[in-house]
């Protein structure tokens, strides 16, 4: 088909002859293909770098290190966009005024094809013509940070169109000849471990910590905070004296109040690091200075972490060593680890597979604590935001997880040398494949085959006017979890839901009573009490 419209390949010919740039120039023969092929194979593959002519590991290493940086660059472009088109077309300072009866707007809705019926229904929000509602969180995120105005909202756009910018260049220069990073400093798994534990999770968490004291903490008192009063607005009244001195328990000392108004002053306290537990009976979300004391705890692990693996100081462990150490007791189960370091450090699909998979598992991770552990103000409330986050998480953490098992497929196709492996477990989960394999098919089979049947079952005692013959499975195993957390509804009596128990006088005198107060109401989205009915309708939704 191609060679029917040879108009494409004369305008790419003239784009190649105008700008000097040539097509597909990573693949001489589809360089030089006379076809339209050349455009669309040459995108489709303009990523696999491993098939690229002249590639070698050491330049595979480098165009996926530059590609970080164009990653980095869309992403800011995209959340720039949010901020953008918000402080253009949105509601923020209307919204914030009554964050529980006002629709947040997403962006206008711009259709030709609009009649009047269409219109009048999608205007809504307070907008003057249609517009879509934002269930995305964004407001509930920004107002919880401590943005107060458009102004805000567009300073922000602008410093991540920045970031953006300086992504694209960093890009660039590092495939420049003098700047390109050699294949041994990319083979340095310890350096790069610990620079990314105490430099991107350590230093970050602390400066998140930085923004949450210095300009969130104070927005939700009602003072408002920013670049040009900075210096003049203590986020605690006694400074850094505290600090200095070791009495680090003032910094906890008068907290907000459980009537505090959410960026007011009434009601405010002055802490900045606290162990509340629970949830600010107004927002239902949780604690600002809980979560700063959270971030803070976060930066120091990984600051500590970050010094944890040998490097050219010769401190800290071999991770060559703690993966050799790692072998099964008995001698029953094979080598364990041996021979793992080498196998990982010299497969990027291995790599790419474990950070896929660990990505993944966090996200679906997220997913739950963003309902059962809202962080941003007002959000608990909002019922269709959770469920549609939830669902995005989940989605999500699906696609990165299918990711995960493609790029170890592809290890072990490619990558993978039964020599280095022996007996290890990479080896011996290739030995027992067929029996996981089969297990895991008709494990999957009979819970489909006979969760199909129950709903059949129940459906046709519901069409026949005989509601009371579906069989209904109470789910007692999450009923339980919820206990355990303190739901005293469901009659456990376990753990926190235990008042005599270990546990519950454990946290009796710090956290728990917040927490116990907010997991057993249903103003919020926490715990939502769970039967068959909810069961069931969660796992149709599913």
């Amino acid at each position: 088909m191609a060679e029917r419209f040879p108009m494409g390949t004369g305008i790419s010919r003239g784009f190649e002859k105008h700008y000097g740039i040539k097509i597909s120039r990573f693949s001489q023969g589809l360089a030089q293909d006379p076809t339209t092929r050349r455009i669309w194979f040459g995108i489709a593959t303009a990523h696999d770098f491993e098939i690229h002519d002249d590639i070698t590991e050491e330049r595979l290493y480098q165009n996926i290190f530059a590609s970080h940086f164009g990653q980095l660059a869309i992403i800011f472009l995209w959340t720039s966009g949010n901020l953008f088109h918000v402080a253009w077309q949105g509601n923020f300072e209307s919204w914030i005024q009554d964050p529980l009866h006002i629709r947040p707007i997403a962006h206008a809705i711009w259709d030709p094809h609009f009649g009047q019926p269409a219109v009048e229904a999608f205007t809504r929000g307070g907008a003057t013509g249609p517009v879509n509602i934002a269930y995305s969180g964004l407001y509930q995120w920004w107002y919880t940070i401590g943005l107060r105005s458009n102004e805000d909202l567009y300073i922000g756009a602008l410093f991540l169109l920045l970031l953006s910018a300086i992504s694209l260049v960093g890009g660039w220069f590092h495939l420049q000849p003098k700047w390109k990073p050699s294949l041994s400093w990319f083979k340095n798994a310890e350096s790069r471990l610990n620079h990314h534990l105490s430099g991107l999770f350590g230093v970050s968490s602390l400066a998140w910590t930085g923004h949450l004291v210095h300009v969130a903490i104070p927005g939700s008192r009602g003072e408002y905070v920013r670049w040009s009063n900075f210096l003049d607005i203590p986020p605690h009244p006694q400074g850094l004296g505290p600090l200095l001195t070791g009495q680090w328990n003032l910094y906890a000392q008068n907290p907000d109040s459980s009537s505090h108004l959410f960026s007011t002053s009434q009601g405010a306290g002055t802490a900045i690091l606290t162990l509340l537990g629970g949830f600010h009976p107004q927002t239902q979300s949780l604690w600002l200075t809980d979560i700063a004391h959270h971030h803070l705890a976060i930066a120091l692990i990984f600051l500590i972490a970050g010094h944890m693996y040998r490097t050219n100081f010769g401190i800290g462990h071999s991770i060559k060593d703690l993966l050799e150490a790692h072998i099964p007791p008995g001698g029953r189960l094979g080598r364990g680890h041996k021979g793992l370091y080498d196998t990982i450090n010299n497969s990027v699909h291995f790599q790419l597979g474990l950070a896929l998979a660990s990505l993944g598992v966090i996200t679906s991770l997220v997913a739950q604590h963003m309902y059962s552990l809202p962080a941003y103000a007002f959000i608990a409330q909002d019922f269709t935001t959770q469920a549609a986050l939830y669902t995005h998480h989940q989605y999500i953490a699906g696609f990165i997880m299918t990711g995960a098992f493609a790029h170890g497929a592809i290890f072990f196709i490619r990558d993978y040398n039964p020599a280095q492996n022996e007996d290890n477990v990479l080896a011996r989960m290739l030995d027992h494949k067929e029996a996981i394999i089969s297990h895991l098919s008709w494990a999957s089979l009979f819970l489909g085959f006979h969760t199909l049947g129950l709903y059949v079952h129940n459906d046709v005692m519901l069409a026949f006017g005989t509601p009371e013959k579906q069989i209904l499975i109470e789910p007692i195993f999450a009923q339980w979890i919820q206990s355990a957390h303190g739901k005293t509804s469901y009659g456990f009596d376990v753990l926190l839901s235990s008042t005599s128990g270990p546990a519950f006088n454990a946290g009796r005198n710090i956290w728990l009573p917040g927490w116990l107060n907010a997991v057993n109401e249903n103003r919020n989205s926490l715990f939502l009490t769970i039967g068959p009915e909810i069961s069931w309708f969660i796992m149709l939704l599913l």
